[in-house]
């Protein structure tokens, strides 16, 4: 157990007691110290485990093909794609010339290397002498000669931009093969330090846009640079001064514009700078109204602002207005609100308008063809009537969009999948409705889908609302002439996972990694709690500020729901969830910890009112609109408290008697920029006080943030290590376990 060092933390006339408040600084030679003897403790506790994790880990990669090639995707005169090579952490990124004029549209399939491949940056290259690798931003400029790529090797998220020249294509050199390689000698010297996600070319292939963030790694200003000058010139274009807000860069598909998004949790404002002229001042499109979101695209042919918004439309409606005058009183609907069916993005072809949206917790794409009749313009008349949904032939599945950046295309690129069948890759006429699959993902070993069932189970939460679950497992665990979706003859180990905020969806689709723990007779639900996105704005709005309890409550009665049922019972549960997943189950645990047998919490956020009482963080003041404000507000101040999973730790079962609590395994990183690597280290610590009897365990990343380890071999022996524990804390083909755990480490 790490030192106490009592600290009280003071507000609305409320005193707390922390412990275990000294774990935030980083620069106390103890905390480090702490962290590296938690790590050598799991790392002891899990030793008799080794040899199945290793054994799992193995079996994953068996069933991966670690070379590979993705589907290639047009972009002017050049085939984009990116491969992956056996033994090497990071992907290739690459092209390969079209061809001459008149040869086929289709991409090419064959996965070795060929004479006129290109290589546009290889992250393993730049990976060499780095424990940590992330690349945040790639993009080839529009004449396809530069590339500017952004780096970072700490997981901090502070990323060095840097630039590359590229190799012409065979028919801009006048004769001879391209040069090997791809990249040329004469890239631009100059790299623009501590930038952030987001990044635009201008059409000139020599200004580039991108952000930088504040203290509290806010992304928050718009800058512009000049390649081949000095950085440190670079021009301040926009500045967010409003801490609610984050800033953003991109480019319309058409390339007509470099745009701008300022975004709350609940509202934005978009402003937009000509690709041609980027050195003009920014204009804004519409001013900033609270609670109204909006984000635009462009047409090119009827020169409009497509514009997806919820003004007036709480699932979303989509808009068009002039691009010389995009104001609100300009803007013309062109596809009406539809409530309970969500309206995620909007895709602008020359021809069709491609849909996101989502109905009953599926996600599927609408065509909707932009075909005027004689007299009218291309968004004129009823353009839903005409259109049409990408089938799906799976419930529950999902259906989204790929990479489509051309928009003159007459076919979409689209992907598919559900928890049973792999990801298919598939290219859709968008004037007959024909598809074609171009790649369905591999599995080796002999993967047959038919040997699982998926479907949904509905569970009822307290105030009586329905809450979906996606649930897979393997057909043989049903008895004879069992219907799919029933319960196995006995109850089953099984997984909940789950999230539940900020509107983030968690779409059923298939996991080669998920095989290791279905074929051993787990059953595996994904809980769609609210908070989420997945039933449309109302479904998000029930689980956030006032309302966020009822995701806990949600997750809570789908584990109810699923032992009632007979799929589980408490002893053979176990629960998953990661970042604000980790809030979830957390405070899920603590309301009914006698429900699950162990917990798997990955970077979660658990102390809450900590952390939103510190506007000094980052995950705090834009985040006041999804939990609300403690410092400003007494009622928000004691929610926030109730349900905080550090500071709501049970310690008995109301009687006196130690209450159960599950196993834990749970992690942290080191250079996590959105959860402190504090918060899991502090609860872990109170966990064990109050039950100290109960194996849990920390291990922190000390070379990585929130996302965990970069390259794909390392993040494929973390969820080995996840699964062992798993398996082991729920008796599954026990091989001995941890019987006598070491003492826990002290500091």
């Amino acid at each position: 157990m790490p030192e106490r060092r009592p600290q009280v933390l003071e507000a609305h006339g409320d005193r707390r007691e922390d412990d275990w408040y000294w774990l935030r600084d980083r620069d106390d030679p103890a905390v480090l110290a702490h962290l590296e003897a938690e790590n050598a403790y799991t790392a002891a506790v899990l030793a008799p485990l080794s040899d199945r994790r290793q054994a799992l880990y193995q079996e994953m990669v068996a069933r991966i093909e670690e070379t590979d090639l993705s589907v290639p995707v047009r972009r002017g005169p050049w085939w984009y794609y990116h491969r992956t090579i056996e033994g090497k952490n990071y992907p290739v990124h690459c092209r390969r010339p079209v061809g001459p004029a008149g040869a086929a549209e289709d991409p090419p399939t064959d996965a070795a290397p060929g004479p006129d491949e290109q290589v546009v940056l290889d992250e393993n290259a730049l990976a060499e002498g780095h424990d940590y690798l992330q690349v945040g931003n790639l993009a080839v400029s529009p004449d396809h000669r530069l590339v500017a790529y952004a780096v970072d090797t700490s997981g901090r998220e502070l990323f060095d931009l840097r630039f590359a020249v590229l190799a012409p294509a065979e028919d801009e050199l006048g004769s001879g093969a391209p040069p090997a390689g791809g990249l040329v000698a004469g890239a631009p010297a100059e790299h623009v330090p501590d930038t952030y996600y987001g990044l635009a070319w201008a059409n000139d292939n020599a200004t580039v846009f991108y952000t930088r963030v504040d203290t509290a790694m806010r992304p928050f200003q718009l800058w512009r640079h000049r390649l081949g000058t000095d950085p440190s010139a670079d021009e301040l274009v926009l500045e967010e001064a409003d801490e609610r807000f984050t800033l953003g860069v991109g480019r319309t598909k058409d390339d007509h514009y470099v745009v701008v998004g300022l975004q709350s949790t609940s509202t934005s404002e978009v402003w937009v700078i000509p690709a041609d002229d980027p050195w003009s001042p920014a204009r804004l499109v519409e001013s900033r109204r609270q609670k109204v979101e909006y984000r635009v695209e462009h047409h090119r042919g009827a020169a409009v602002f497509v514009i997806l918004t919820n003004d007036g439309a709480e699932d979303f409606r989509v808009m068009v207005a002039d691009d010389r005058h995009p104001g609100r009183d300009r803007w013309r609907e062109v596809i009406g609100h539809r409530p309970g069916t969500r309206v995620d993005d909007v895709d602008v072809f020359d021809r069709h308008l491609v849909v996101a949206e989502r109905l009953e917790g599926e996600a599927r794409l609408r065509v909707v063809p932009l075909v005027a009749p004689p007299g009218a313009g291309p968004f004129d008349g009823d353009l839903l009537a005409a259109s049409w949904l990408v089938p799906s032939a799976e419930h529950p599945s999902s259906t989204w969009e790929g990479p489509n950046p051309e928009p003159s295309a007459a076919v979409l690129r689209f992907q598919q999948s559900s928890m049973v069948s792999p990801m298919a890759v598939a290219d859709l006429d968008l004037r007959t409705g024909a598809s074609m699959v171009r790649k369905r993902q591999k599995v080796r070993g002999g993967y047959d889908p038919s040997a699982y069932r998926t479907f949904r189970l509905w569970a009822t939460a307290d105030d009586g609302t329905r809450v979906p679950m996606s649930v897979v497992h393997r057909a043989d665990l049903l008895g004879p002439g069992q219907a799919s979706g029933t319960a196995p003859p006995a109850p089953a180990p099984c997984v909940l996972y789950g999230y539940g905020a900020y509107e983030h969806s968690l779409d059923p689709v298939f996991s080669p990694f998920r095989l290791s723990l279905l074929d051993r007779g787990v059953v595996y639900a994904v809980a769609h709690v609210r908070g989420g996105g997945e039933l449309g704005r109302r479904w998000y709005e029930e689980g956030r500020l006032e309302a966020k309890p009822n995701s806990f409550t949600d997750f809570v009665a789908c584990a109810r729901h699923l032992v009632a049922l007979g799929f589980t019972s408490p002893d053979r549960l176990a629960v998953r969830g990661g970042s604000a997943g980790g809030l979830l189950i957390g405070a899920a645990v603590n309301l009914a910890p006698e429900l699950f047998r162990a917990v798997v919490a990955e970077v979660p956020f658990v102390d809450v009112l900590t952390t939103m009482l510190d506007e000094t963080l980052p995950l705090t003041v834009g985040e006041w609109e999804e939990w609300g404000d403690p410092a400003a507000d007494p009622e928000t101040y004691a929610r926030l408290k109730s349900y905080s999973p550090y500071d709501n730790v049970p310690r008995a079962d109301g009687q006196g008697r130690p209450g159960p609590f599950p196993e834990m395994l749970v992690t942290a990183g080191l250079n996590d920029a959105r959860v402190g690597f504090w918060e899991p280290a502090k609860w872990v610590a109170r966990v064990r006080q109050a039950h100290p009897g109960t194996r849990v365990l920390l291990r922190t990343e000390l070379g990585a943030g929130h996302g965990g380890p970069s390259g794909r071999y390392d993040a494929w022996k973390e969820e080995a290590l996840v699964h062992a524990f798993v398996l082991d804390s729920l008796g599954v083909e026990d091989e001995g376990g941890v019987s006598s755990p070491p003492a826990a480490p002290s500091s």
